[in-house]
């Protein structure tokens, strides 16, 4: 029972988050481009229903999120949020008047069937509901570490597809870091409530991982192709979630023979994020500064 609502709230969650995306994309369509830059943007967006729509939409995520890391194992919960991006465009193409060409909705299915064979394949099964501060102290180590190495080989590189993929890789291990915070923080609420909750450093730990990670995305945007930074993020932050369910809440996954379709389920989401990236509407929704003039017209065809 628990499995199954953790797997609604995820659901849940992706989708909020991909209607938040949509929302504030389609809010920001109708800003002058001119007025831009004008501290009176954001005053004007308030009174955008569209606009404070997405921003319900991305507090109705974060509810989401975290009664699905109470109720399941984060090795189940994050992987499935590589659904994010399909629901987006599945939403914005409906919502801005895009279509989407059969390759695209090749794409979509490669993530949904390797998604499914992955976890399939891992069956993650619960491990502890709080890990002792022995090893959350190593676990921020080694991610700060690995995040610190990527953002300096990305800051050593030019512009391009090496840049784009660190910073991508970056923020995957950002997201999934937040989410462990998030799972450790959601516990310490159920077990001792609200007082409990706003006073555990987890709860501060997953805020200030959450900014940092998508600091890092909007560089990995602006940094290079999205064919590079959009699979390291995708496959990365499920892969990273994995290994901090099995390492820090010593969630256990099937291995021996089951790695075959595990990693066959990996390369299927790999290749889906590789395809979807290069579907036009991802960067209008993703980043919008890339698309070519006329492609936000109802009915243009992607």
């Amino acid at each position: 029972m628990h499995t199954a609502l953790a797997v609604v709230f995820a659901l849940l969650a992706a989708v909020s988050n991909a209607l938040a995306t949509v929302f504030q994309r389609y809010a920001a369509r109708s800003v002058p481009l001119s007025r831009g830059f004008r501290p009176s943007l954001i005053v004007e967006l308030l009174h955008r229903p569209v606009w404070l729509g997405g921003f319900a939409a991305v507090i109705a995520a974060a509810c989401f999120q975290a009664l699905a890391l109470l109720n399941g194992e984060l090795s189940l919960v994050q992987p499935l949020f590589v659904l994010e991006l399909p629901f987006a465009l599945l939403i914005g193409g409906m919502v801005l008047g895009r279509r989407m060409r059969g390759w695209g909705w090749g794409a979509v299915a490669c993530i949904v069937v390797g998604l499914g064979i992955a976890l399939w394949a891992a069956s993650p099964t619960p491990g502890v509901q709080r890990p002792a501060l022995g090893i959350w102290i190593l676990v921020l180590v080694c991610c700060v570490a690995t995040v610190g190495i990527l953002v300096g080989v990305a800051l050593r590189r030019p512009a391009g597809t090496v840049r784009a993929a660190c910073f991508g890789a970056a923020s995957a291990v950002g997201y999934a870091l937040t989410a462990a915070l998030m799972k450790d923080a959601t516990h310490a609420w159920s077990d001792y409530g609200p007082g409990g909750f706003f006073t555990a450093w987890q709860t501060y730990g997953f805020a200030a991982a959450g900014v940092g990670a998508l600091f890092l995305l909007e560089n990995a945007m602006q940094s290079g192709p999205l064919v590079a930074s959009q699979p390291a993020l995708t496959l990365g932050d499920a892969l990273v979630s994995l290994s901090l369910g099995v390492t820090l809440f010593q969630e256990r996954v099937r291995t021996g023979w089951w790695l075959v379709p595990e990693v066959l389920g990996a390369l299927l989401i790999l290749v889906g994020a590789v395809g979807l990236a290069r579907v036009p509407l991802t960067s209008t929704l993703v980043r919008p500064g890339d698309e070519e003039p006329g492609d936000d017209l109802p009915g243009s065809d992607d």
